[in-house]
């Protein structure tokens, strides 16, 4: 059983040093990873420091962070990566919260934070189609643009005698699109 230090600052203004003095106060870190100037909204298991942490951490383990935002900037974020190190068998203890998340009260706050999870997804989910709902009513167009015309592109095609390849360079689109467009379809 090893316990490990994690730590995380938004910008290249800021430093890990205080995050790493009050964890060291309490606990007896032995390996570090940080990740400085690294914005909470890349998931934590896509950051350089994190993701060489979650290889190296085994079963028995524990991860001390100072805060447990510094896993993730929404609770979707931290509710995964909690999720994913207890997976491996590793426990966390969030210093400013004051929680084991492998004590009762630790897992009664992720139940917490798991049934806030699922709100926030309810509520994105719900914002969304509100928005898509009011954008039809307005008349305004939804989905990616298209790129090309598919009629254009066929004119072109059939008065400049031009292969698909060659069309499709000079649409700057792909061969598929201009595919679509000779059988009369959408060009995406």
């Amino acid at each position: 059983m090893a316990m490990i230090g994690y730590l995380r600052v938004s910008s290249s203004d800021q430093s890990t040093h205080s995050q790493r003095s009050e964890i060291s106060h309490r606990h007896n870190i032995e390996r570090w990873w940080s990740d400085e100037a690294t914005s909470g909204v890349l998931p934590a298991l896509q950051r350089a420091g994190f993701s060489a942490l979650a290889e190296y951490v085994r079963e028995g383990d524990v991860l001390v962070v100072y805060a447990i935002d510094r896993l993730g900037r929404d609770t979707v974020d931290v509710l995964n990566t909690v999720q994913f190190m207890q997976s491996k068998g590793v426990s966390i203890i969030s210093l400013r919260e004051g929680f084991d998340l492998n004590t009762p009260i630790g897992k009664a706050m992720l139940t917490m934070l798991a049934a806030m999870a699922e709100i926030e997804r309810s509520n994105i989910r719900e914002r969304q189609m509100a928005g898509i709902r009011r954008a039809k009513a307005e008349g305004r167009h939804l989905g990616r643009p298209k790129k090309s015309d598919a009629v254009e592109i066929k004119l072109w095609r059939e008065e400049n005698e031009a292969s698909i390849s060659k069309t499709a360079k000079h649409f700057e689109v792909s061969e598929s699109t201009v595919k679509r467009a000779k059988r009369g379809r959408s060009c995406g």
